[in-house]
């Protein structure tokens, strides 16, 4: 968990690169920008000075990296001067935008009010609510709580053709389907169509940004603004994280990765951006760090002659670990993989990054008086004594990295200050032993 300070320290180590003529083309050569209403007036929009917003629902307690995202577009366009709106929709998580596939279960209200919560401390650590563009927090709630469904009927549903409406990719997959849809997902683009009405009439914030998978609630929100005040805004879409294989991630996918550190350990974290495919790594850099078009094509030439190296999962496993939970948690998920897969030291380790290294393994408690020969059977990294006793004849047990040579060694030989080791049989088979008395 990072404090205050440790998060001001962070924001304030960030920049754009200055190499790009605009903001937009930075923007466009990092894949931040998959569609836009237009392109050309986007761009200059972009070369002043503009108040623009993303949306985050708390249809979950934690945002995942397909929110990093969003809120690594919004940073991005602070930097550049622009002032951003967050928005954490308080009435809008009530409903959830409809999924393709079936009715989301509605959460009940004390539910999405602590979600709301808990989203708003997040996406604050990501955004400075300092200086002349100081990001705000605003919430749907605030101007759809006392709102009628008659007032809600007459003054913004008027301006929405059913017609339009069904023609929105979500929506059309879900009509063609047994299950159909229901009148409250069918609504929620006009719901978040009249946040931007709202924010447009009280901040004049005129683009709003979003997942690509919702450029239909995003259009609708522009057009919706259109018709009412007959001036024009942007929308712009960004990119759906997938493998180079297609494979996407995301809640609806059952597969998200998390921010909450509860929910998604930083080790657990750690290790999912080192183990990206050499195809996606780069592409990875460009959307998720800050560093530079040149620092990222030298990584892009080392996957090309040295991809046995690394080097490029390993610098945006620290940078993106780093961004979410912090320089000291990035430094201690990187201590863990090289000592649990590169041979370098456990005791730099703190004990419970240790754990969550050692989560998967194979376990066992045992006292200290148990014999690494034992300790070995009881994690089932081999089958009987006298196949352990092999083992260790064999130089192939260790503790703590540390190999063992004599079969009668027992666990209390080795010191250390924590009850969790590490046993290992060779140079990949690994378990994890808590010591308990």
């Amino acid at each position: 968990m990072t404090t205050v300070d440790e998060r001001a320290q962070i924001l304030a180590a960030q920049s754009n690169d200055s190499s790009f003529d605009s903001l937009f083309d930075e923007l466009t050569w990092r894949g931040l920008i998959s569609t836009s209403t237009n392109p050309e007036l986007l761009k200059g929009a972009l070369s002043g000075s503009i108040t623009y917003y993303c949306g985050f629902d708390p249809t979950a307690a934690s945002l995942h990296l397909g929110h990093l995202v969003q809120l690594l577009f919004m940073r991005r366009l602070q930097l550049a001067g622009h002032k951003p709106l967050a928005l954490v929709g308080g009435s809008t998580g009530l409903i959830g935008d409809p999924r393709p596939t079936s009715e989301r279960t509605l959460n009940s209200k004390e539910t999405v009010a602590e979600w709301v919560s808990a989203l708003q401390a997040q996406v604050s650590k990501y955004l400075s609510f300092e200086g002349e563009n100081a990001a705000r927090l605003v919430n749907n709630l605030d101007w759809t709580e006392s709102l009628s469904a008659l007032d809600f009927l007459r003054d913004i549903g008027k301006h929405f053709r059913v017609g339009t409406m069904i023609k929105k990719e979500a929506v059309a997959a879900r009509l063609a389907s047994d299950e159909g849809i229901s009148y409250t997902e069918f609504s929620y683009q006009i719901l978040q169509a009249y946040d931007f009405l709202q924010l447009f009439r009280e901040h004049g914030c005129t683009l709003q940004s979003g997942g690509q998978d919702q450029w239909g609630n995003l259009t609708a929100g522009t057009d919706l603004i259109r018709r009412v005040t007959g001036e024009s805004v942007h929308a712009v879409g960004t990119p759906i994280i997938a493998n180079s294989d297609g494979t996407k991630f995301g809640k609806s996918e059952g597969n998200a990765i998390w921010l909450d550190p509860k929910l998604c350990t930083p080790f657990a974290f750690y290790q999912f951006w080192l183990n990206q495919a050499d195809a996606d790594v780069a592409e990875r850099l460009k959307v998720f760090t800050f560093l530079t078009r040149d620092e990222i094509a030298e990584y892009e030439r080392q996957v090309a002659s040295e991809p046995h190296l690394r080097a490029a999962q390993k610098r945006l496993a620290f940078e993106v670990t780093a961004l979410v939970h912090g320089p000291a948690a990035a430094q201690a998920a990187e201590a863990a993989a090289k000592a649990l897969f590169g041979g370098g030291s456990y005791k730099s380790v703190p004990e419970e990054v240790l754990r969550q290294a050692t989560a998967e393994l194979p376990s066992a408690e045992v006292s200290v008086d148990t014999t690494v020969a034992e300790a070995l059977v009881k994690t089932g990294l081999v089958r009987s004594l006298s196949e352990a006793r092999r083992t260790i004849a064999q130089g192939g047990a260790s503790v703590d990295g540390e190999r063992v040579s004599a079969e009668d060694t027992t666990l209390a030989e080795f010191a250390f200050d924590r009850t969790l080791l590490v046993l290992g049989r060779g140079k990949k088979q690994k378990a994890a032993l808590t010591i308990t008395q």
